[in-house]
């Protein structure tokens, strides 16, 4: 059996696209099929698709929105490297740059002069989006200029939006209902954290008082994995993204670490000053150091710095404005907050570039394709 399927990068992630009407509509069938076609039993994914990282085996089902004032929607699949499972609970800001472009390209979307503007919504959190696509001279391009941090490679460029990001996965801003709070791991010293809803529900540590700076490299991020993934699980059930008797996962919520600005060298060797960022920032994707940062953690910082005594806004030394800098260890990603009401972001946005790589044809193992049918 065989599956077309369209290969995008999206900022740092590079995800599978698949149209709606070339794969089961059944959510079972459809992970089957997927873990087939990634080879992801396999801790490398040699026999299939996967990047075998999480930010490269992604996958998406795309398809033309039924909802008014919605171009497309489309199913996010994070695939588990390795387990032989997939997550569904959560969104891909990155995967949605390459779904505007794709958009755009097959002609799901048309094209409307310079720009042209892609609404998405994420069925598996509701989330809407509107990227912008950089279609100058009224067509689609394949190439771009655009670069972003954690690689030099250029893309066509694509702003994407979050639109009314806040308390889409639990209906609050702040699901505890307070800005800052101390989390206890057991018999250890309880940490500072803010736990925000805002593009993904996210817990963020305050560096310092656990004695860490905010900027460490993806070697000593790593160290720490066991520790982050302890913080996640124990702000899970407070955030209300556990039903009782449920174990805790690893996608939800989202987790990292946040410090004042130092300086410090990229992943690719470029040299960061203090002045140059308000706030650093280390998050985990799924198990693993995140190379740079994912978009929806992106959002929820952004949204946290803009209240009063979060752990973002002390280490930025206040409350920030409409812009806040991020020092990730790919470099600085700049990100938006604008139309505030009562100190919640109407819309949030980070400029991105996104590329299509391949139009292939996938095929699955005989077991997969029986176990899809």
């Amino acid at each position: 059996m065989h599956i077309p399927a369209t290969l995008v990068r999206g900022g740092t992630s590079k995800c599978w696209l698949f149209s709606q009407v070339h794969v089961p509509t059944d959510r079972s069938a459809l992970e089957k099929l997927l873990v087939a076609a990634y080879g992801s039993t396999d801790p490398v994914e040699l026999d299939g698709v996967g990047g075998a990282t999480p930010t490269t085996s992604k996958a998406a089902v795309v398809g033309v929105s039924p909802a008014p004032g919605v171009d497309v929607d489309y199913l996010f699949a994070q695939i588990g490297i390795g387990t032989g499972t997939i997550e569904w609970t959560s969104n891909c800001g990155n995967c949605a740059t390459g779904i505007a472009l794709y958009a755009v390209a097959k002609g799901l979307v048309p094209i409307s002069g310079d720009r042209t503007r892609v609404v998405m919504r994420n069925s598996n959190t509701g989330a809407v989006m509107e990227g912008v696509v950089d279609t100058t001279g009224g067509v689609v391009h394949h190439f771009g200029d655009q670069t972003v941090p954690g690689t030099r490679a250029g893309g066509v460029a694509v702003g994407l939006t979050f639109l009314s990001p806040a308390g889409s996965t639990t209906g609050s801003l702040l699901p505890t209902g307070r800005a800052a709070e101390e989390l206890r791991l057991g018999t250890a010293e309880p940490h500072q954290v803010t736990m925000v809803d805002a593009g993904a529900p996210v817990v963020l540590v305050d560096a310092s008082g656990a004695g860490r700076s905010g900027a460490e490299s993806l070697e000593q991020v790593r160290a720490d994995v066991p520790w982050l993934r302890a913080v996640r699980h124990a702000a899970a059930p407070l955030m209300g993204l556990l039903t009782p008797g449920q174990e805790p996962g690893d996608a939800v919520p989202k987790v990292g670490l946040v410090g004042p600005p130092v300086p410090y060298t990229t992943t690719l060797g470029e040299p960061v000053a203090a002045e140059d960022y308000d706030v650093s920032v280390r998050m985990l994707t799924m198990n693993a150091p995140h190379p740079a940062i994912g978009l929806t953690s992106a959002v929820a910082v952004a949204a946290a710095g803009l209240l009063k005594d979060t752990v973002v806004s002390r280490a930025a030394g206040g409350p920030t404005g409409e812009w806040l800098r991020l020092g990730t260890p790919a470099g600085v990603v700049a990100v938006r907050c604008s139309d505030p009401r009562d100190g919640v972001p109407d819309r949030v946005t980070v400029q991105r570039a996104a590329r299509l790589l391949a139009d292939a044809r996938i095929y699955v193992p005989e077991s997969g394709a029986r176990k899809a049918a």
